[in-house]
């Protein structure tokens, strides 16, 4: 082979080279991205479940006989805060269980609401109006940080989804990533009957 003919080829293994190297770490950035934003939905669950526990107190102090209920909220933040997920491995398994107990903690403490219409002091409660809007406040938080994490796999799966980046992707092993989707419950209202 002629010496224009070697050029050629060490030209096109140069530009295969730097065009791997661009797509990794694309996708390496994509992922950090999704994997960042998935531990800000943790940190805002998190924050959501810390506030539980003096919510029912205050809620207890008014409704002693509520009893079931703050068992039940007790028992979801509990579940809750024992999973532990890496972020580097979210499969659709570790999302479903997550969200499974999110949704827990969401529907005791719409139970826990519940019992406050019926006293009407408890609702009067400064205590109870603070810690209720730090709740709603977490609750926005939580929903937010969802959309982003949504966002971040979005881009994350259509950059691995892309030519040439599939070609790499599968070399390297990026895999698509899962999304958070409603849960199956959500079509109908939640039976917050105490």
């Amino acid at each position: 082979m002629s010496k224009k003919g070697w050029i050629i080829i060490a030209v096109v293994v140069v530009v295969l080279c730097f065009g791997a190297c661009g797509s990794y770490n694309g996708m390496v950035n994509k992922q950090e991205a999704a994997t960042t934003a998935f531990s800000n939905v943790e940190a805002a669950c998190q924050r959501r479940a810390d506030l539980l526990p003096n919510l029912a107190k205050t809620v207890k102090a008014y409704a002693k006989h509520e009893n079931e209920t703050f068992k039940e909220v007790a028992e979801a933040r509990s579940a809750a805060s024992q999973i532990k997920i890496d972020p580097e491995n979210l499969t659709p398994e570790k999302i479903a269980q997550f969200q499974k107990a999110q949704g827990d903690i969401t529907t005791a403490l719409g139970k826990l609401m519940a019992i406050s219409e019926s006293y009407p002091e408890l609702k009067a409660s400064k205590n109870f109006e603070d810690l209720q809007a730090q709740i709603e406040g977490s609750e926005n938080r939580i929903n937010y940080a969802r959309e982003n994490y949504n966002s971040a796999v979005q881009d994350y799966n259509q950059s691995v989804r892309r030519f040439p980046n599939v070609i790499f992707a599968n070399i390297f092993g990026f895999d698509k990533m899962t999304k958070f989707e409603a849960d199956k419950s959500a079509e109908k209202a939640p039976d917050l009957d105490i």
